[in-house]
């Protein structure tokens, strides 16, 4: 007879691999995960290799095909979002970030949206619907999505005006935590 502890010991690692596999696959296990549900966003505090360190350069085409670096935005704070246009935490955290952005525009608050795993065609409709004010760009290769570890949708990293990701969350902000979030860039 096995051991209570050794059972659930064998229940977590196969729940671990079962996750992985689906990450690695990106399959829907229809379960939401941290990162799709309505609550808070997880912040990450420590262990990303990214954290207080330069945020990795990028040129993109916006939607209209125009080149977009992140670099063009250096001296200025930067939310970088990661979204889709299926991924229904992405819809939650629109309206935020644009009330985010009328708020602290006199602070130079810069929005740039990467489309991830998503057409152009359903991306510029997302867009047009929401009325987003920022670039959305095109990671096609998913080149960007690599170079910033990216795991799930929707992820924001926090980018202070020397080029630094102060913070990192994945999930639809509340506005307090955004609110936090900011405060660590403005």
């Amino acid at each position: 007879m096995r051991s209570p502890v050794r059972l659930a010991g064998l229940v977590i690692a196969l729940c671990l691999a079962v996750g992985a596999l689906a990450v690695a696959l990106r399959v829907d296990l229809g379960v939401p995960s941290p990162s799709a549900s309505t609550g808070p966003s997880v912040a990450i505090v420590a262990g990303s290799p990214l954290l207080n360190r330069p945020a990795p350069d990028f040129t993109l085409s916006d939607l209209d095909g125009e080149p977009v670096s992140l670099s063009d935005y250096r001296g200025r704070p930067v939310l970088l979002n990661f979204w889709a246009s299926w991924c229904e935490p992405c819809k939650i955290e629109f309206p935020l970030f644009e009330a985010a952005r009328q708020q602290h525009a006199a602070d130079g608050l810069e929005i740039l949206g990467i489309v991830h795993d998503d057409s152009p065609q359903a991306a510029a409709a997302f867009v047009e619907e929401e009325g987003s004010q920022w670039p959305a760009l095109l990671d096609a290769d998913d080149a960007v999505w690599t170079a910033y570890a990216g795991l799930a949708l929707p992820t924001t990293f926090f980018i202070d005006r020397e080029g630094i990701v102060r913070a990192i969350s994945f999930g639809p902000p509340l506005s307090g935590t955004l609110d936090d979030q900011l405060a660590k860039i403005l």
